[in-house]
């Protein structure tokens, strides 16, 4: 994945009109083109809904093809426009990797009744009711496939927990008894234990429950010749399980199989403990960057950027970081909002795109746009695209030594001639930094591409050019 970029293509408010797999697959040969290596694709199995995102899981083995809850195809669209759509990804050479939603399950078949305890909330540990009976919907008998794929059905006992008693029509958050059954250990200690999330809410210490995930795993990922998967919600799910999931599927699709685990934590140490926990076995998504560009954002020309990389994944396990700079959980109005402010974007992505480490993703509605409104980061995101394709190779020079003016340098090396650069970012005045690209530069008139800025400067004997940036804007300077 040599300068490989994701993306993640959707975000909340797409329309429920089936047509994402049809769009994915025009964009394809325009994606080869801009620089796109993988896209992540939304869960693309049966919800409880058809206009669910497809985080509210009913059936992973229906991809768009069983008349289901209403509906044969998803909001993406059908099993065979999936299909279709991943074949053209892999013609213009792009990687797709799945959402794979594996925490909970919802909209049962039928009712069934279960001892129970009622936990605090906020306190998961601590009972708030003596054992009692309760009829939820943990029933699932996928009538519409039948057998086909899997002949298993699920029933209450392969849940730790639910969150509704149907007979009582109440919310809340029970646990569920049984032999040898409690919260998963492995999990983030946030409300005691952060094992049950919504839904039904999966034992994945139950080894019926563990088979039939491993065997879904392998199936899905042969069935649609899949390069990857984004597991969704870690946090919640037991550290043990997710190893030996990815173990299995490798085992099947071979070791180069992807995978990125989305734990949303900001906190470091809590992620270098997963990290641990599963053995280096995924990549994790940035999350203490995002929130470092988050305060930046917000705070604009009093944040000190000499600390945007301070306690994330890309500067203390860079191997292991997928930096990203907004998705569907930060966007507005998420239930993780966490937006970035516009006007910090373009020098977010010039970030995350440039640097020599971590592996980026471009959020789908940075470039495409939210709701259908007109993008306002497309171009600059192109271009930044077109930047790290030509010219961002090579060791990384770093210049974080001035609160409101920070860069880097890449060197460039000899399989691309005509790489290196020199990136600056601005939160307050406009600024200037002397850096070195190398004495072989002497002589060479170097320009800005964002066209920020318009002068043109020339790196002295030594290799130092003194670039410049506007206040509160980005410059990325090349070999004229």
């Amino acid at each position: 994945m040599k300068n490989g970029v994701m993306m993640q293509y959707f975000e909340w408010n797409l329309p429920n009109d089936g047509n994402l797999w049809k769009q994915l697959k025009k964009d394809a040969v325009h994606l080869h083109k801009t620089g796109i290596t993988a896209v992540w694709i939304p869960p693309a199995y049966k919800a409880d809904e058809q206009q669910d995102e497809g985080y509210a899981t009913y059936d992973l083995f229906d991809l768009g093809e069983f008349d289901q809850n209403s509906t044969v195809r998803t909001k993406y669209g059908t099993k065979d426009e999936l299909a279709e759509m991943i074949d053209e990804l892999h013609k213009n050479k792009i990687s797709v990797y799945l959402d794979a939603v594996m925490n909970h399950k919802a909209e049962g078949d039928y009712t069934e009744k279960f001892r129970v305890k009622e936990v605090d909330p906020k306190e998961r540990n601590k009972d708030i009711s003596d054992e009692i009976e309760i009829q939820a919907w943990t029933g699932y008998l996928f009538k519409a496939r039948g057998n086909k794929y899997s002949d298993f059905k699920w029933h209450w006992y392969h849940f730790s927990g639910v969150g509704f008693d149907d007979a009582q029509k109440k919310s809340g958050i029970f646990r569920v008894l049984g032999e040898n059954k409690y919260w998963s250990e492995g999990v983030d200690d946030e409300n005691g234990n952060y094992d049950f999330l919504l839904c039904n809410d999966l034992d994945l210490d139950h080894p019926e429950v563990i088979r039939e995930l491993d065997r879904w795993g392998v199936w899905v990922s042969r069935e649609l010749n899949l390069d990857g998967m984004r597991l969704d919600a870690v946090k919640h799910m037991e550290a043990k399980f997710v190893k030996q999931f990815l173990e299995t599927v490798r085992a099947d699709r071979g070791k180069e199989f992807y995978s990125v685990a989305e734990y949303w934590n900001g906190d470091l140490q809590t992620l270098e403990k997963y990290l641990a926990a599963v053995e280096n076995t995924t990549d994790l998504f940035d999350v203490p960057l995002h929130y470092n560009m988050y305060k930046a954002s917000k705070l604009g020309k009093d944040y000190d950027l000499q600390k945007i990389l301070d306690d994330t994944l890309v500067l203390h396990y860079p191997d292991y970081a997928v930096t990203f700079v907004d998705n569907h959980d930060s966007q507005l109005g998420s239930s993780l909002e966490s937006e970035i402010e516009d006007w910090f974007k373009p020098s977010a992505y010039a970030l995350i795109l440039l640097m020599e480490k971590g592996y980026p993703c471009i959020f789908y509605g940075d470039y495409y746009g939210v709701k259908g409104k007109k993008p306002l980061h497309q171009p600059i995101i192109s271009l930044l695209l077109d930047a790290r394709r030509k010219y961002a190779y090579g060791v990384q020079k770093d210049y974080f030594d001035h609160p409101s003016t920070v860069g880097f340098v890449r060197m460039g090396d000899k399989g691309h001639p005509a790489s290196g650069l020199a990136f600056l970012m601005s939160n307050g005045t406009d600024g200037n930094k002397v850096m070195n690209v190398g004495a072989n530069r002497k002589g060479e008139v170097w320009y800005d591409l964002t066209g920020n800025v318009q002068k043109k400067i020339t790196i002295d004997d030594k290799g130092n050019g003194n670039f410049l940036v506007e206040g509160g804007a980005l410059s990325v300077w090349v070999k004229s």
